[in-house]
């Protein structure tokens, strides 16, 4: 069912929701499990059918042949990907876990490319860094196939309440609560306050547990494959609740973006390389044998450095990705949404290759949280892009994030089962009682502008500390303005995203500026080698306002 307002359920705690923000796959999977036994409220901020989870062109990785591919195979991918950050047993539990996640989609109704002789009758593909088959697929437009499925779940259930046009200011924890009841209970996440963006009103809305599966923060840079809804809320939220986040520096540019003048956000998937798709310069010469060994199918930010590289070389606005030699009957059966939006424009990919230019993609770290989806807040649980689990180290390889989850996101919904429901302090009201409607808005759309550009010019593929450093400096700068702004006018969904991308500018840098060697994603002139060892980037906000950075 569907409604405008919450539940609001203060004086029956035995039925408190579980509120889970954000309709991607990550937060689906959670409310479709934990639906079975109470209720659910789920957040969209926009329309619900605008998350990340349905641009997923590529597929899920799942280990099914048992024949050819292996647990062991899979882990050693992902760690080879990782270039030496992944967190093993994280891999490990993920990898053995997967046949299980496709076994779920399959029998929700997702209707994956079929091969009747291929293992569980699936059709497997290979993608970047893969050493096997093991891409579950539908088409080339697997996040919508899965997203529509689940969608549908959701929407037809009983237990679970949409709230669409939602979206989320900040967490409530006891330092919302008044003084005595602060310092006589735990510190815990008792729920939200949103506002209903249609309706223009700030709700308070308590909760049994708070899950984020907001994704990712591809919307701080100018140039991204990301949806709009990609603005970093769950981890900048957590982030001021006290949580710890990790690994913000390692920021994934998908290295094939269209590039038309009219669609620069449109992704072309990896696995049209893995087919057999060649990179190649406007003279029709191939580049990436120059790179790595691997060619075309070496992992995603070595493929993008090699891009950026070549295109500064020569000076170039874009490269060229050429599938025109798999015939025109293969590219329309394996890649039928591809072809469609470049016929759209004029661009047939059957006869004339793809403009490409790389893109922020994927965030690879996020809030900490162990395999249950648990934070360091106690009620609290993420999952998805917004989290670092480990799995993805210094680069996520091809399609383990729609699988990171499906699995983390069942293992979330089966811990927040077993809790206890918490007895519920009276949750204080938002008060805007001291603020008033903004005059203008060109201050949050030029700051928005500026963060963008600083960000894809001082903190992109290649990195210095001197770009890092005036990047840092114009962001505090910002984050003051809009901190500013925030505190004087009534919120809109722009400020709320402007502030949280900001937030996470903020950490993208501070932890870049940590990492002083190269490493997966993160490339710096100043520090081109690579450390023998090295440890995650974690940074702990204080209670008193400080933070403290590590790298261990």
């Amino acid at each position: 069912m569907a409604s405008s307002k919450p539940s609001q359920n203060t004086t029956a705690n035995a039925e408190l929701p579980v509120l889970i923000i954000g309709a991607g796959l990550a937060g689906l999977t959670v409310a479709l499990h934990m639906a079975e036994s109470q209720p659910v409220i789920l957040m969209a901020k926009r329309g619900l059918g605008e998350a990340a989870t349905a641009w997923a062109q590529g597929g899920i990785v799942g280990v099914v042949d048992k024949e050819h591919d292996s647990i062991d195979s899979h882990v050693a991918d992902t760690l080879d990907a990782g270039a030496g950050l992944v967190v093993e047993s994280t891999a490990r539990y993920i990898a053995e876990e997967s046949a299980d996640a496709i076994r779920w989609l399959v029998d929700q109704g997702v209707p994956f490319t079929e091969d009747k002789s291929g293992p569980m009758g699936l059709h497997l593909t290979r993608e970047g860094g893969h050493s096997h088959r093991r891409i579950a697929h539908a088409a080339d437009a697997t996040g919508k196939a899965i997203h529509e499925v689940l969608l549908d779940k959701a929407r037809a259930h009983k237990n679970i309440q949409i709230l669409e046009h939602w979206i989320a200011l900040d967490l409530i924890t006891n330092r919302q609560l008044d003084a005595k009841t602060q310092r006589s209970k735990p510190n815990r996440c008792y729920g939200v306050y949103a506002l209903d963006i249609k309706n223009n009103r700030v709700e308070t809305i308590e909760a049994k547990s708070v899950v984020l599966a907001t994704g990712g923060v591809g919307k701080v840079y100018r140039y991204t494959s990301n949806p709009d809804t990609a603005t970093g809320d769950g981890i900048a939220m957590a982030w001021r609740a006290g949580c710890r986040v990790g690994n913000m520096e390692f920021i994934q540019f998908h290295p094939t973006c269209l590039y038309h003048p009219s669609d620069r956000t449109f992704l072309i998937t990896e696995a049209m390389r893995g087919e057999g798709g060649l990179l190649k310069l406007p003279d029709g010469t191939r580049f990436m044998p120059e790179h790595d060994d691997r060619n075309e199918l070496a992992p995603r930010d070595i493929v993008a450095r090699a891009i950026d590289f070549e295109m500064k070389k020569h000076g170039l606005d874009y490269v060229y990705l050429d599938a025109t030699h798999l015939g025109e009957a293969f590219i329309k059966e394996h890649f039928p949404m591809i072809y469609a939006r470049c016929m759209s424009l004029g661009l047939d990919i059957t006869k004339e290759p793809i403009p490409v230019v790389p893109a922020a993609h994927y965030t690879c770290g996020g809030v900490v949280t162990d395999l249950k989806g648990r934070t360091d807040l106690p009620g609290l649980y993420a999952v998805g892009e917004a989290t670092y689990t480990g799995l993805h180290g210094a680069n996520r390889l091809a399609s383990n994030s729609l699988l990171e989850c499906v699995v983390i996101g069942k293992a979330a919904a089966e811990d927040i089962s077993n809790l206890k429901t918490p007895v519920m302090p009276a949750l204080p009201l938002w008060d805007e009682s001291q603020v008033e409607d903004a005059d203008e808005q060109v201050v949050i759309a030029h700051n928005w502008d500026e963060l963008r550009s600083l960000m894809w010019n001082y903190v992109g593929i290649v990195r210095t500390n001197r770009r890092l450093e005036r990047a840092l400096h114009r962001i505090k700068l910002l984050r003051y303005e809009v901190q500013e702004y925030y505190a004087n006018f009534k919120v809109t969904r722009d400020l709320i995203e402007l502030r949280n991308l900001l937030e996470c500018a903020e950490l993208i840098v501070r932890s870049a500026l940590m990492r002083r060697e190269s490493r997966g994603l993160h490339y710096s002139r100043d520090y081109p080698g690579t450390w023998a060892v090295s440890y995650p980037t974690i940074l702990t906000p204080q209670a008193e306002g400080a933070e403290t950075d590590s790298a261990s």
